[in-house]
């Protein structure tokens, strides 16, 4: 039987055996060959760092470069102010900042009520705006 089989599979047993679960041959330099193999993947990988990293700097010169062109400010920048805009408001004050309160909110409304209610008052006949005052 073994006649026949080789003769079919030509001069493949070799990898047959290994294919069944035979016997491995075991290359001496193995161990070396995936550890240089390994390295050599570090080492693309760096350079593939490196090369990115040198065209984003590139990017961000021309990016900063439009910037200045434009008076345009960075995102960080602008945030930066803004915090230190609120840390000077805030300093001295022992609680948070307050919170800006838009015009015509608060008490001011009260006051241009009445003095909305003045006007139309003022526009009624005599005897009713006797009535409006009690």
């Amino acid at each position: 039987m073994d006649f026949v089989m080789k003769q079919a599979l030509g001069g493949a047993t070799k990898d047959m055996g290994k294919m069944l679960g035979g016997d491995e041959e075991k290359d001496p330099d193995a161990a070396k060959k995936e550890e240089e193999r390994q390295e050599a993947l570090r080492q693309e990988e760096e350079e593939r760092k490196a090369k990115y990293a040198k065209m984003e700097a590139e990017r961000e010169v021309m990016r900063q470069g439009i910037r200045d062109k434009y008076g345009i400010k960075k995102k960080e920048e602008r945030e930066a102010e803004a915090q230190a805009a609120l840390e000077a408001n805030a300093e001295g004050s022992l609680t948070r900042p307050k919170k800006a309160i838009p015009p015509g909110c608060g008490e001011e409304e009260e006051e241009e009520e009445e003095s909305i209610l003045d006007t139309v008052i003022k526009y009624l006949p005599g005897p009713l705006q006797d009535m409006f005052k009690k």
